[in-house]
């Protein structure tokens, strides 16, 4: 059975064109705005369009002018907030220049992120906004650069790779806080994140990504200025859903010499460190200190509310999508790039290191 609506769907460039009293050529021109074309005729098309509720099919438009208004976005997991929070600052950019958004959640997997640039290049994307899933095995990002289309990394640096890129430098802010925490009296300092290795952490292990290497370099700075051992044995790597983390959490805190601080990695993380701490019976930071990086609401309701390593996250989906914008319109690069920092927040949840 036919409906209006279905009917509607149907209406082409041909029905518009009958409608106009004009040839197909110069409706398809008038409708995605390429070409030579009157006034008048361009006129008679858009009120035809909207008549008949045209609805332009945008795959057939980006054959004819090259252009699909679109861009893709690949994160690693669209169920932590601070990827959430920096889309968001990517989509509301995008949409007040015009560009659609395709996001594409890749669990943090790189043969999963292959895949997902494949699909968006067949797709037509004008270009790409990726926080790639390793700062190591980037070949697909090399590809996409040679091709030439237009390429923006976020939240993670690729060395090497000669695109620009967003990001917090986090050497310098894992340093301030680390210090922060021996200040404290605090020596087991944990760190906790979910990124994926082969193997269990050892020192000096090479690590995939940017963002993480960087904060175990600013641990490692902060113990050697401090004439202090770094725990290695408390460097958790692989943390998976909020079980996994609790079982990190609870290892960590019931070892014979166990953490006196936790460090988490995101704000995911952190749910579920401080549901463990809370469920082992233990008081922050009377028995354990914690901090987390990114600032959430929820980080200031819980009792005491959390220090954290606060990122201009949001700033940092539209610094991203307004460069990715000017490369695709062909604008050149200001002479200085935006650059971002992140901020210890400190509340209540540090505190001297606890006696065990």
């Amino acid at each position: 059975m036919s409906t209006d609506a279905s009917r509607r769907r149907d209406v082409t460039v041909a029905d518009v064109a009958k409608a106009a009293q004009v040839s197909k050529a110069q409706a398809a021109r008038a409708l995605g705005n390429y070409g030579a074309v009157s006034d008048d005729v361009r006129e008679r098309v858009l009120a035809a369009a909207e008549e008949l509720n045209y609805r332009p099919n945008e795959l057939a438009r980006s054959m004819n002018t090259g252009k699909s208004n679109t861009i893709g976005v690949v994160v690693g997991d669209i169920e932590n907030p601070h990827f959430g929070l920096a889309t968001r600052g990517i989509t509301d950019t995008a949409k007040k220049s015009g560009f659609n958004v395709i996001l594409v959640n890749t669990d943090e997997d790189t043969a999963a992120e292959v895949d997902a640039v494949k699909v968006l290049l067949d797709k037509r994307v004008d270009g790409l906004i990726i926080a790639p899933a390793s700062s190591v095995d980037t070949g697909h990002l090399e590809s996409v650069h040679k091709s030439g289309r237009p390429l923006v990394l976020l939240d993670r640096k690729a060395p090497g790779l000669d695109v620009e890129t967003v990001a917090v430098e986090m050497e310098g802010i894992s340093y301030e806080s680390t210090t922060h925490l021996i200040q404290e009296g605090h020596r087991r300092i944990a760190f906790i994140s979910t990124i994926r290795m082969d193997e269990p952490y050892f020192a000096g292990l090479p690590l995939d990504s940017s963002q993480i290497a960087d904060r175990r370099d600013g641990m490692k700075r902060a113990f050697e200025e401090a004439g202090l051992p770094q725990p290695e044995d408390l460097v958790r790597l692989n943390a998976g859903g909020p079980e996994s983390i609790k079982k990190i959490t609870r290892e960590l805190l019931q070892q014979p010499d166990p953490a006196t601080a936790i460090i988490a990695s995101d704000g995911l993380i952190g749910l579920s460190v401080v549901e463990a701490i809370q469920d082992l019976g233990l008081s922050i930071p009377d028995d354990v200190s914690f901090l987390m990086y990114d600032d959430f609401a929820w980080t200031r309701l819980t009792t005491p509310p959390l220090t954290v390593i606060a990122q201009p996250v949001y700033e940092m989906g539209v610094a991203a999508a307004d460069a990715l914008i000017r490369q695709i319109q062909g604008r050149k690069a200001p002479a200085a790039a935006p650059e971002f920092a992140a901020t210890l927040v400190k509340r209540g949840s540090v505190g001297p290191a606890a006696r065990h």
